[in-house]
């Protein structure tokens, strides 16, 4: 078992180079600081405590200023265990990065979902609307709550209520790509909670030890073919972009280049007209 912690950024779709379109969320995964390791001698379980995402100093009380000192870190916003874990392999102020997974790797993803407020069983439970003519007054409504010999509602009735606003869990979603320079996951399908919401990555319960195979990525670097014309081949060098900065020089030299262009344009256009009225003369004669 291995996990980091990370935010959702907000879904997007990628291609692949023999057409596959792919639905994917991207999750930014900031390195996660190992915080504490527990052990079954001191606190009964084993698994190690994540944190995640600066604080400012400010906003942290006493004791979890002291609890970060011992990690030798920041103070972070979030702080998540993970069980399962082997604990050996891991250290107090070690760093976990997103090349904690591979590509194609199984993962199962917990959040937050979106809070809905208080809905009725049609939109919270999927029930049927009821008739809409003859007199019907049953058009949203949950219908018969109990048995006549019961007389109570039993435990587990699906009825109106908060939607929303609770711990979910996807199930079995596929890594699609690892972004180490910027941070980033791209996890196959959709992930739980409104967007710059902390979630967990993990590896799958169900299929912990599944690597699937993953269709190559088109990348979008723009390049530039150059052909050898001694041994006609193709080579492909990449576009560099590069930035100049403007100072005051550089202004006052494309400044001056401007006026002497528009002079040179005033004194050939009078030259153009007197040629062109020499020979209107001349058909004229």
């Amino acid at each position: 078992m291995k996990g980091i912690l990370g935010r959702k950024i907000g879904m997007t779709q990628v291609f692949a180079k023999n057409g596959k379109l792919t639905p994917v969320t991207v999750i930014e995964v900031e390195p996660n600081v190992v915080t504490q390791i527990k052990t079954k001698d001191k606190e009964g379980y084993e698994a190690i405590q994540l944190a995640f995402a600066e604080k400012r100093e400010k906003l942290v009380n006493a004791p979890l200023k002291g609890h970060f000192k011992k990690a030798k870190t920041t103070p972070k916003r979030f702080l998540k265990e993970i069980k399962g874990v082997d604990i050996t392999a891991y250290n107090v102020g070690d760093q976990v990065k997103a090349d904690v997974f591979e590509v194609g790797e199984m993962v199962d993803v917990t959040g937050v979902s979106k809070g809905k407020g208080f809905q009725g069983v049609i939109k919270r439970h999927n029930f049927s609307r009821g008739p809409e003519t003859h007199g019907s007054h049953h058009h949203r409504r949950p219908g018969s709550l109990g048995t006549m010999r019961a007389k109570r509602v039993f435990k587990g009735k699906k009825l109106p209520g908060q939607m929303g606003g609770a711990v979910v869990t996807m199930q079995n979603l596929q890594v699609i790509a690892i972004d180490l320079e910027n941070n980033v996951i791209l996890v196959k399908g959709n992930v739980p909670g409104p967007k710059k919401t902390c979630v967990l990555i993990k590896t799958a319960v169900k299929q912990p030890n599944v690597t699937k195979d993953v269709d190559e990525l088109i990348t979008y670097i723009e390049t530039i073919e150059e052909t050898n014309v001694e041994n006609n081949e193709v080579v492909e060098t990449t576009e560099e972009v590069v930035e100049e900065t403007a100072t005051k020089e550089t202004v006052e030299a494309v400044e001056a280049e401007v006026t002497e262009a528009v002079a040179e344009e005033k004194v050939e256009e009078p030259k153009e007209e007197a040629a062109t009225t020499e020979e209107e003369t001349k058909e004229v004669k």
